[in-house]
Parts: structure tokens; sequence; C-alpha cells
């Protein structure tokens, strides 16, 4: 097979590959894809100290970030079908964007826990 072939049928793969919510695992969170340059959701609620989780099930790369006062974050690129955790450690509202595709956002709700 010739590697542009592997690499569309790996591209295929992923895509097809069905992905379990984290939650169903026992795993605290969420999980957001990243799919046809977007994210899958609009926004995600969480508790303080837990992770959004972002699968690329999309065939181009991405790289998430969070500006905030409170909180910083500004992932390498993401590969189609990575998975990278992104922890919250402060409670509040934060806005996730790309920098590969600025029309991408996901806002998060950090709760505390102990409130």
């Amino acid at each position: 097979m010739s590697p542009g072939n592997a690499r569309t049928a790996r591209r295929a793969a992923i895509l097809l590959t069905p992905v379990l919510p984290l939650a169903a695992m026992g795993v605290p969170g969420a999980t957001v894809q990243q799919i046809n340059r977007a994210f899958d959701v609009a926004s995600v609620r969480i508790g303080r100290g837990e992770a959004v989780h972002f699968s690329n099930n999309d065939e181009f790369d991405h790289e998430v970030y969070v500006d905030s006062p409170d909180f910083n974050y500004e992932s390498e690129e993401q590969s189609p079908g990575q998975t990278i955790a992104v922890t919250f450690t402060s409670a509040g509202t934060f806005q996730v964007k790309c920098h590969i595709h600025p029309k991408m956002h996901l806002r998060v709700e950090v709760v505390d826990p102990s409130r």
C-alpha cells in the first residue's frame, strides 16, 4: 500500500472507531470531540481539578488553548487520532479555542465541588 493510501486508511479507521465517553468508564470530567473543524458541543461543565479530554476525530491538526487571567493552557499540535487532557485547576468560565481554526469555540464552566 502506498504511503498516501495507508494514511487515508488510517484516517478512515480513526473516524469510524467508536469513542466511549470517559464518564462511562468512571473517569471524571468531560470528553469533547474535534470533528469537521469544530468542537462537537458548545459547552461543558466540570468540577475544579477535573479534565476535558479533547479527541481529535478530524482529518486536520488542532491546537487548543485557553487564555484567561485565572487559567492558561496551550497544547502542541494535536494530530488526527490523538486525545489530550486539559485539567482545569481554577473555578470559573473559560473559552477554549483552536489556534489553527479560529472559528472553533468551546465554553467550559468549572465549578468548585466544595460549594
